[in-house]
């Protein structure tokens, strides 16, 4: 019982540690992963799952599949295919077909595989997984396009592996007796039509009782996560593996009835996510044995390369001709094809079965998937960033700042950061309050950031800081609760409390953003100085310009209020920070209009208009 507790407890600590490295260096998180895994259990021998955890350990991994796609499935908007459609669609019918072709004829006739053997592994080869894509996409920038096509790709082909896996066995084993194809595939496809409309189900109950109060908010969460495994388990009862097609239909259908009371629980289930990636790669790599790698040769070696530039290029290439997408984007999705824990579970679980039925190679297949995963990972995950710059498809990698209220102080700002090269747009639900950002020729979005419209129609991925500046600060306190999670709770500002000392403490500070400005300023005092004349000022430091330099001509009463790094970071002075400056770094300071010259007051005298006030560069 305390060895079970322990190696839990170590698993835990190795997936979330391997994240937070990961987090830290820039590193491909899964590859991490993979690397703490194998280490503590083959290498260093400290743990074996299988030992501990036993006939549990499959349903475990199964189970933890089955959310992981629930969750990946929550997260696919059909208003996303209205650019990438054509895309997943082909990706999805035309690339299937294709890629099970050529992965079975590579598995042939380079890896040596039995021709069963050889289709069933190919099949296994379609999927990519959101457990690694998703990651991926997370760590780099890439354009919303093909980013929303490797995504939807990973989640809906995962299912449709699976299933192709489950038509080959049972018609290999079924074939001995005499089974035909026709009467094979269709019940097959028939049990995943009902497994998909058991998912389907379920999402419409979920969606039709949660808003009407039938489910207390404390029970959601467990109601969710409990009929998720409950439809996973009764579709396999059905057939096998049908489960995944039933849960993936659950999450794409539930994130497509607009049901509101799942906002709140989206955090958990993200958590719900990392955790499950974390533990299930270092569950898998830790169980691999050396016995299993010992039938490793050239000709294995063959088939990766084959697998990484032949057979996936080949399939995406095939499938997206005459389609819309460009093709420096094609050449994108024909490299990034990570492998995950879908494809070692399902090659694990046929492994054995295919050595039950007698066929030759198939206690290969768990050697063989572990390899084509590490492979894989290992080569897309240090080369996204790469191969998206070559092609011209990387996203701006240079933080963005998301100003919410288009108002004098906001504009001013958020000029002041486009000069600056920092991606900036400005947010508002009033279009002539948009009116200035509109003729200054800032981006900007028009609509309520807080409705669930905006997280598919403004993408967000690029914005890593967000400043509520709207003339309401308690609608400014709930941006930033509502967006605290998503950007950071550390990056997530909002001008100052102001009012009397009745009025400071109004909305809870565990609410708030943090406040701009050491001395706290409010919506109103901010507007009442710009209307003395206050402006933004930048100053650059160097090795010779100190920020004491800085300081002292920072005019009397200024107040300072972040540090721009020279990659882009954003660093605020808050009443509770106070950043180090170092060279190369911008000061931006909010400050009084400077004293006028003595040439400047006499032509303001004499009526004749005076030059602007010169800003340190």
């Amino acid at each position: 019982m305390e060895e079970t507790a322990l190696v839990i407890a170590l698993v835990g600590v190795l997936g979330i540690g391997a994240q937070w490295v990961a987090w830290r260096t820039g590193w491909p998180a899964i590859v991490l992963m993979l690397a703490a895994g194998f280490l503590a259990g083959p290498v260093l021998g400290i743990f074996d799952p299988e030992l501990t955890f036993g006939e549990m350990l499959e349903p475990m991994v199964a189970i933890g599949v089955a959310l992981i796609l629930f969750e990946g499935g929550l997260s696919l908007d059909f208003r996303e295919l209205r650019h990438a459609g054509g895309g997943v669609l082909r990706l999805a019918t035309v690339g299937v077909i294709v890629g099970w072709f050529l992965g079975s004829v590579a598995g042939n006739w380079i890896a040596g595989l039995a021709w069963p053997v050889a289709i069933l592994f190919g099949g296994i080869l379609i999927v990519t997984g959101p457990t690694v894509v998703i990651p991926l996409l997370r760590q780099s920038s890439i354009q919303a396009r093909p980013a929303s096509i490797l995504k939807w790709e990973a989640i809906v082909n995962d299912p449709t592996g699976a299933l192709c896996a489950v038509i080959a066995y049972e018609y290999f084993r079924l074939s001995a007796d005499g089974a035909t194809v026709f009467e094979v595939v269709p019940p097959l496809l028939i049990a995943a039509a009902l497994a998909g409309l058991i998912g389907y189900a379920a999402a419409v109950v979920i969606a039709w009782s949660f808003p009407r109060g039938l489910i207390p908010e404390y029970l959601k969460v467990p109601v969710l996560l409990t009929t998720v495994i409950a439809v996973f388990v009764l579709s396999n009862l059905i057939e096998h593996e049908a489960g995944l097609v039933a849960v993936t239909v659950m999450g794409v259908a539930l994130a497509n009835m607009n049901v509101s009371s799942l906002r709140s629980i989206h955090p958990f289930k993200q958590n719900i996510a990392v955790l499950l990636v974390s533990g299930i790669f270092i569950l898998l790599s830790s169980s691999l044995n050396f016995s299993d790698l010992e039938f490793f040769n050239w000709r294995f070696a063959g088939f990766l390369v084959a697998l990484l530039f032949v057979v996936r290029p080949a399939t995406v290439l095939i499938s997206l001709l005459g389609s819309s997408v460009p093709w420096n984007e094609r050449l994108l999705l024909a490299w990034i094809a990570p492998r995950g824990i879908v494809l070692v579970a399902i090659s694990g679980l046929f492994a054995l079965r295919l050595t039950e039925l007698g066929f030759e190679g198939g206690s290969v297949l768990i050697g063989l998937s572990f390899a084509v995963v590490v492979v894989t990972i290992v080569a897309h995950g240090f080369t996204i960033d790469l191969v998206a710059r070559l092609l011209k498809v990387k996203g701006n990698t240079r933080p963005g700042l998301l100003i919410v209220g288009s108002t004098p102080w906001s504009i001013d700002l958020a000029l002041q950061m486009q000069a600056l090269k920092t991606p900036v747009t400005v947010v508002d639900s009033s279009w002539q309050r948009l009116a200035s950002a509109r003729q200054k020729g800032l981006p900007y979005y028009h609509g309520e950031i807080l409705n669930e419209a905006t997280e598919h129609n403004l993408d967000l991925s690029p914005f890593q800081t967000l400043v509520a500046a709207t003339d309401n600060e308690a609608y400014n306190a709930l941006v930033c609760n509502e967006f605290a999670y998503e950007i950071g709770r550390d990056s997530v500002y909002q001008l100052g409390e102001a009012g009397d000392d009745d009025d400071r403490h109004a909305i809870p500070l565990s609410l708030r953003g943090r406040a701009l400005f050491e001395a706290g300023f409010g919506v109103a005092e901010v507007n009442e100085l710009g209307k003395k004349g206050w402006v933004i000022r930048k100053t650059k430091l160097t090795e010779e310009f100190t920020f004491e330099d800085a300081l002292e001509k920072l005019p009397k009463d200024g107040h300072l209020l972040m540090l721009l790094r020279d990659t882009g970071q954003m660093r605020f002075f808050t009443h509770a920070a106070r950043p180090e400056p170092r060279a190369g770094d911008t000061v931006i300071s909010y400050s009084p209009p400077q004293p006028k010259t003595a040439e400047e007051a006499a032509a303001k005298r004499s009526g004749k208009r005076g030059g602007g006030n010169p800003q340190p560069a």
